[in-house]
């Protein structure tokens, strides 16, 4: 009991990231906020990630930020330039005013992008066919591939310029750089395809220039897959060895998730699959039917079970020296307790945090024990109706009294 108690006060003590001191060890994870209009940073993400900074958590991620236009799935998804650096700095001013620290995942959609919403022909590893958008990409030629390089470093350099404290690389979920790392759509016969050396080569590159980018110690964390969860794809004994990759190119810590946007898409959060709202939300009558009659088959449900991604994550904390940050299922004191005891360094967290962002003062402070989210997964489709949000909150949560400590009943 002792043990626990001391575990639990430590993930709410300082902890190092490269060079930067958090005030505990739980960060506001990268889920995507659905706030950036035309690729803009607007007030209401300014908003949305200051309560979360005020509501205790160490460190906020800016989700998805696209390190050029044609790396953009959706028209409302960040991209990075010089235009919105201003309001970038107005974001992390104010995440910075509430004691916390900021950062921004940086990524590129590759053959997920919408030809419709940034005027290119997405593009990818192979010639793959990606049902997300029912079409062929163009395959990457060694000049794109450079330039996405240099795009990634450009991108880093301005997000410090804009006071972001940390970068997150995302290589994870069946984006680009996920695409060359998977043999499910890497099918390339050049130096970039064929060996999990040569798949690795292009993400690997990356890292290694966003490090050089922002210097040494700047916090450069990667979000990796640890499976997709799709037959021929990566697995966990491929994740291990990226993993170590990643850390001799410079990457301060990683974040091992999982699940393929096309194939497995919420893998990566498990729960409801909200089906009707998720229809509701879809822009134009034959997508409308399509999800309705076919989603069943595109979106799987996956039961939720708190850290479920904390066996195959240890594999990863076991063969590198950088810390390993866990998510996935972390909702509860027990769950900080059990990740802290496991050798996790920090934590991740999401839905509990959009569902109360004061969540994690609370915890400290022991007015809750536990999120009352219920993983109905509802808050995904508001990302399309204006930005994420939890709809559950509109009845108020469900408190119960124990021994004088009120704690969130989850359902």
């Amino acid at each position: 009991m002792a043990k626990a108690a001391a575990e639990t006060r430590k993930a709410f003590t300082p902890g190092k990231l490269g060079n930067l001191q958090l005030r505990n060890r739980i960060i506001r994870a990268g889920c995507f906020e659905g706030m950036c209009q035309e690729g803009s940073c607007s007030d209401r993400l300014i908003e949305h990630h200051t309560a979360v900074a005020r509501g205790g958590a160490a460190m906020t991620t800016v989700a998805y930020c696209s390190v050029a236009q044609e790396g953009r799935a959706y028209g409302h998804e960040l991209w990075m330039r010089e235009e919105v650096l201003s309001d970038l700095k107005r974001l992390t001013g104010a995440i910075h005013k509430e004691g916390a620290a900021a950062s921004i995942q940086l990524g590129h959609c590759g053959y997920f992008a919408s030809k419709a919403d940034t005027g290119y022909q997405p593009m990818g590893a192979s010639r793959k066919f990606n049902l997300f958008r029912m079409s062929f990409p163009k395959v990457m030629t060694e000049e794109d591939i450079n330039s996405v390089v240099q795009q990634f470093a450009r991108s880093a350099a301005m997000a410090k310029e804009a006071g972001f404290d940390a970068i997150e690389v995302h290589s994870g979920h069946g984006y680009l750089l996920a695409q060359f790392l998977s043999p499910y759509t890497n099918k390339r016969r050049d130096m970039y395809g064929g060996t999990l050396e040569n798949r690795m080569r292009f993400p690997a590159s990356v890292v290694k220039a966003v490090r050089q980018a922002v210097g040494p110690g700047f916090p450069v964390l990667v979000k990796m897959n640890l499976t997709d969860g799709i037959k021929g794809g990566l697995e966990v004994e491929d994740a291990v060895v990226i993993a170590k990759r990643f850390e001799a190119e410079g990457a301060s810590a990683l974040v091992p998730s999982c699940g393929f946007t096309s194939k497995t898409p919420l893998m990566m959060l498990r729960g409801n699959v909200p089906t009707m709202e998720m229809v509701a939300v879809q822009k134009g009558l034959s997508k409308k039917i399509g999800l309705l009659l076919f989603g069943r088959f595109m979106v799987q449900t996956y039961e939720y079970n708190d850290l479920f991604l904390m066996q195959d994550a240890l594999k990863v904390l076991k063969a590198v020296r950088i810390p390993v940050v866990l998510i996935g299922g972390i909702c509860s004191i027990d769950n900080l307790d059990t990740a802290m005891q496991a050798g996790f360094e920090f934590v991740e967290v999401g839905r509990a945090i959009i569902k109360d962002p004061q969540i994690v003062n609370k915890w400290q402070r022991g007015e809750a024990l536990v999120s009352d989210c219920d993983h109905c997964n509802r808050c995904i489709p508001e990302m399309d109706k204006g930005g994420v949000d939890c709809v559950c909150n509109t009845k108020g949560p469900l408190i119960t009294k124990k021994k004088g400590i009120s704690a969130a009943y989850r359902a």
